[in-house]
């Protein structure tokens, strides 16, 4: 299994983010439908300020906040994949 990194994030309106890919793939993940609700550490982001705070941590290959929250770039990636593969061309 090849895995990939998050090199670029781009805010859209939150919860969505574009993220871009170390393989050149580029999608819109929706953050909401990847942890349900925003508890524990993700609570922060619920605020839309806090939210636009997100940024690419090249060492961790994904998306961090200050207080420590990431994502696993595979299930970020597998969300880009699947969304590519159902928005009608």
């Amino acid at each position: 299994m090849v895995m990939h990194d998050v090199t670029a994030v781009k805010v859209l309106t939150p919860p969505c983010l574009e993220l871009r890919f170390d393989d050149g793939s580029i999608g819109v993940v929706d953050i909401a439908s990847i942890i349900g609700t925003f508890d524990g550490v993700f609570a922060p982001l619920s605020d839309a300020s806090y939210f636009r705070t997100v940024r690419v941590a090249p060492e961790l290959g994904t998306i961090v906040w200050p207080n420590g929250a990431d994502l696993c770039p595979d299930v970020l990636y597998d969300c880009v994949i699947r969304n590519a593969a159902t928005t009608p061309s």
